[in-house]
Order: structure tokens, then sequence, then C-alpha cells
């Protein structure tokens, strides 16, 4: 028998052509709409003034460079050395009045490499705790009178970023071969949508809804398709996820809308209200909840769209009900293991906000219904829910591909053949 031949990954056994027909041209007009929302939804090449919490003295964009700490002792600050540019040792503080954590730090780039700097750092929360050999990132700026002046910025994190980045390629590509090599450059390309289209186009005043499904409908073509190859197997999941990720976009609306949400209780959230008043907080947040429910829709429709292709290979006698019930099964241990998964890592990122309002000696219904809280709360529910209506969507689509129309009827001769025989 051909029975070897259906285990074929690149594609699906006896295929349902109305039904490969009809996913394959809704995916077609689907990405038509998209690619036209991408064109009509494009950023304009407009000018937004840096806000002032991040500009130089001079108004401009601020410039960082390179640094490592020579020496580090405590002792009298107040040197008029201190963020200046020297070559040697930096002056003696005039008076003694007080003591704090001195830094002499190496300049080892841009237009004063070779000089020197002096922090002097008093001990607190959110300062930096430097020590010898510690590589940083300066902050180069000027006074109003021209004399360059540098400042702490931030630890420099460039290469053992780089080293676990690599060893990240690294291992998905030993593990996963080729399709971890398309794996990651359809996260590549994920990453070039979010940075050269969605981000520009909130920040345009572009409506967050359409924003973001179009951007997460883009993501989601190049990521699957580069991913797991063109066939149907993928088309089915595509399809399950690109109805999933509208479900999630009208569940996402509901819900700030239902419960009043703003947004304003997260920092940066307020740093945008603040400075760049045209862009939408709430706006902010549905794209937020939207692009954050694709990954995990995306594990879950194709490992459906797998698991019926599968049964169906296995058993070609199988009826289109079997096979949609033993995928469900399969799908339901998913939607439970996967849900955890989802509510975890959201109650894991608010766990500084959970510990502050621990200690705040509120009521738990306070904290629940506070505005922080409640924003990871509905971004989980609404990702719980789309997540498990994509498993029976994802399969119903996938197991009319992998299975005709009238196959009941085209497996049905063989079984009467063994009762004959045994008669005889």
């Amino acid at each position: 028998m051909g029975g070897h031949h259906h285990h074929d990954h690149s594609g699906p056994i006896a295929i349902g052509t109305t039904a490969a027909r009809v996913v394959i041209g809704l995916l077609v007009a689907i990405g038509g709409i998209v690619l036209l929302g991408a064109t009509v939804l494009w950023p304009s090449e407009q000018h937004v003034d840096i806000p002032l919490p991040m500009q130089n003295a001079g108004g401009g964009a601020v410039q960082t460079e390179a640094g490592t700490v020579l020496r580090q002792d405590i002792g009298p600050c107040g040197s008029p050395s201190q963020g200046r540019v020297f070559v040697d040792q930096p002056e003696a503080p005039r008076t003694n009045a007080y003591s704090c954590q001195r830094s002499l730090i190496a300049i080892e780039s841009g237009p004063h490499e070779g000089t020197r700097t002096l922090f002097e750092i008093s001990p607190s929360p959110g300062q930096p705790d430097l020590r010898v050999g510690d590589e940083i990132r300066l902050v180069r700026q000027t006074d109003p009178n021209g004399v360059p002046l540098y400042s702490f910025e931030d630890y420099a994190r460039g290469l053992p970023l780089t080293l676990i980045g690599l060893a990240f390629v690294l291992v998905i590509i030993v593990v996963a071969r080729w399709r971890g090599v398309r794996a990651l450059l359809g996260l590549v390309f994920a990453f070039a949508v979010l940075v050269m289209f969605l981000l520009p186009a909130l920040l345009d005043g572009k409506p967050a809804i359409p924003v973001a499904l179009v951007a997460g409908a883009l993501i989601l073509y190049a990521v699957l398709y580069l991913a797991h190859g063109v066939n149907l197997r993928t088309s089915s999941a595509l399809l399950g996820t690109l109805t999933a990720m509208l479900l999630a976009a009208g569940l996402s609306w509901l819900s700030i809308e239902l419960t009043s949400l703003t947004g304003l209780s997260e920092e940066q959230n307020t740093a945008v209200a603040t400075y760049i008043q045209h862009v939408s907080i709430t706006g902010l947040l549905l794209a937020g909840f939207i692009i954050g429910s694709l990954g995990v829709l995306n594990d879950v429709t194709i490992t459906q769209a797998s698991a019926v292709f599968e049964l169906a290979a296995i058993d070609e006698t199988a009826s289109r009900r079997a096979v949609f019930t033993a995928a469900m099964r399969v799908g339901r241990d998913h939607i439970a293991s996967t849900v955890y998964t989802l509510v975890l890592a959201y109650a894991g990122g608010a766990l500084p906000l959970l510990l502050l309002f621990s200690v705040a000696g509120r009521s738990i219904r306070d904290v629940l219904v506070g505005d922080a809280v409640a924003i990871e709360i509905a971004r989980s529910a609404v990702g719980g829910i789309a997540l498990a209506l994509s498993v029976p969507l994802t399969t119903g689509i996938a197991v009319l591909l992998a299975r005709p129309f009238g196959g009941e009827k085209l497996t049905a001769p063989p079984q009467p053949r063994p009762a004959r025989h045994a008669r005889v």
C-alpha cells in the first residue's frame, strides 16, 4: 500500500478539493486586504520632537559613550572634576563636608576617547554600585558654556547580550536545523514589522485596532509559512490563527471599554501621555493585547493542524468526526497547559507591583480591581478565550483539508469484505 507516502510532512493526505480552494481563496483574499491595509495605514514621514526627559542639554538626542571603572573608593566629595573631562587625576575637593562613593572612569569612545572623568555617587536606592573593571555607558552632554559633561547611563551589556543571543540562535539551528533557520528569519521579519510599521503608525495617530490587526497578520503570514512551509497544514493553522486574532481584537476592545482601563498606572504609559499626547494610551493597550496573543495562538493552532493531519494519515478509514474528536482531545490538554503558561507569564511580569500592593495593607479586592492588576487580568482573560476558541476553529478547518467531503463513502466498501471472506 502507499501508507508510507501519507506521512510526508510537506502536505496532507487525501485533500478535500472544495475545502482547499475555499481556504486558499480566503487566505489570498485576507492577504490582499492586509496589504491594502498596510498601504493605507503606512505611517507618514512626520517629525516628532524628542520628549524632554530624553533630550540632552541642547535639545537633541542623548549620546552615549563607552567607559570602564578604573578606581573605586569612599572619600570626600565635591571635586570640581565631577563629570568633567581630564587627562590624569581629578582635582581634590575644596571642602571635606561629606563623603561618598568616588569612581574614576576611563572614557573609551567618542571625541574624548583616552581621557578620564569622575563620578561622585551617594549610595541610595536606584544609584549604581560600581566596581573596578565594570564596563559602563556614559551620557555625553555639554553645559550652557559648551563644556563637555559626562554622567552614568547604564551598565554596558553589549557583549553578554550578544553571546546570549548567539547561544539562542545556535541551539535553535542545531536542534531544529533548517526549520529553525526559517523560524529565526520569521522572528527577524516580525521585529521589522513592529519597528518599521506598528510603532511608527501608532506614533502617527493611526487607529490602534486596524494597525495591530494588519501588523499581526503580516507577522503570521511570514512566520507560519517560513517556519512550517507552504502547505495546507500550515494554511489551516494560519486561517485559524487569523480568525482567533480577530476575535482577540474584539474581546480586547470590549474588555477595555467595559472595565474603563486607562493604562496610566504604568509609568511608561504616563510618560507617553505626558510627552506624546496625540498617541492614545488605550490604543497602545489594545495593540499590546492583540500582539501579545499572537505567539501563544500560533503555538496552539500549528499543533492542532499537525495533530489532525497526523491522525488522518495514521488511520485512512477514520471519518472526519473521528479525526476531529481525537484532535480535540489533544487540543484540550494543550489548552489546559497553555492557559497556565499565559496567566503565569503575565503574573510574573506583575510581581514587583503585587509585592508593593502586599505591603500597602490594601484589601485583595482593591488590589485586583486597580488599573495595574486589572490590565493583567483582562489581558490574561482575552488571551485565554482566544486561545480556547482557536482550538476547535483550527481543528475544524484542518479536518476539512485532511479529509475530503464524502470521505466516509470512499472508505466504506473495504469493510464488508472480511465478513464475506469469513463465511467462505
